[in-house]
């Protein structure tokens, strides 16, 4: 298995023969080193409809005949912007794909797509790969119930967003990696903005102070598992 880090929240997860690809924000993204171009994928998973989450998902989802996994009303809106394949899910809901399991799970923050529409709520997303339990938290403010899904999944590696402003901040994040009790940290949603501009060292230090292990992934890194 394959995890690459394309800046902001996008994660490419390699798999056997699948590529799965979470919030695919390329096009106006200043920390991108790739074009929607060179990517393939055979899924893609979206945490909520903002632009800079829902990002090339029509030209990637038509191109690579994908399929968009989202929340009810996302997934419906993708289809009507002319991606041929979607499975709209929901909160708390699960599915076994041929790739392995997806599960959304809550988020606690907004969703509205590209041009204003309403969006559905924004969710986090649980996968289970091969005997791997992967959390990306979306976006997402700090929330008690992080640690239920702690303590519901034996979690290998979480996406937790440290940016501030519009979701977590460091120190939020460490408390949340506390919560979700995870093995291995991935900071995102940080330093593509000024608004969001933070230190992932900083948040490395504060989450080795409590026994946790930060991995900093720079766009474009790989991590093979």
């Amino acid at each position: 298995m394959k995890i690459k880090y394309h800046g902001h929240a996008f994660v490419q997860i390699e798999t056997g023969k699948y590529s799965i690809i979470i919030d695919p924000f390329i096009t106006g993204n200043p920390l991108a080193k790739i074009k929607p171009a060179d990517v393939r994928c055979h899924y893609i998973i979206l945490t909520h409809g903002h632009g800079d989450h829902f990002g090339d998902t029509v030209e990637l989802g038509r191109r690579n005949n994908a399929t968009v996994l989202a929340t009810f009303e996302l997934a419906n809106y993708a289809e009507s912007k002319g991606v041929r394949f979607v499975h709209p899910m929901n909160l708390g809901g699960s599915y076994q794909f041929p790739f392995g399991r997806v599960k959304l799970t809550i988020a606690h923050h907004s969703s509205s797509t590209p041009d204003g529409q309403y969006a559905g709520e924004p969710a986090g997303v649980l996968l289970y790969l091969d005997g791997i339990t992967i959390y990306h938290a979306g976006d997402t403010a700090l929330f008690y119930d992080m640690k239920l899904i702690g303590e519901t999944n034996n979690i290998d590696y979480a996406f937790l967003p440290i940016g501030d402003n519009f979701t977590m901040g460091i120190d939020d994040a460490v408390k949340a990696a506390e919560f979700v009790n995870t093995k291995n940290v991935i900071p995102v949603h940080f330093n593509t903005f000024d608004v969001i501009k933070a230190d992932a060292n900083e948040f490395k230090k504060k989450l080795e102070s409590i026994g946790r292990k930060c991995l900093i992934m720079n766009p474009g890194d790989e991590l093979k598992i």
